[in-house]
């Protein structure tokens, strides 16, 4: 599947699990798509296990 480099993912961090009532949790936006073309862009200078890791989940280096 292809990103596009606007994408944003929006997630939410941090646990309620101990409250219950999610005062710990915040949402955050992340650029998914600009980090997915950084990691393109820079995939000369990464480590063979974070290729390999990246491609294992399905990455698209083209």
């Amino acid at each position: 599947m292809r990103v596009p480099r606007q994408h944003v993912e929006r997630i939410v961090v941090g646990s309620d699990r101990d409250s219950g009532s999610g005062e710990d949790q915040e949402i955050r936006d992340l650029k998914l798509g600009a980090w997915i073309g950084n990691q393109r862009s820079r995939a000369a200078t990464l480590t063979p296990e974070r290729i390999e890791k990246l491609s294992a989940i399905g990455m698209r280096w083209a």
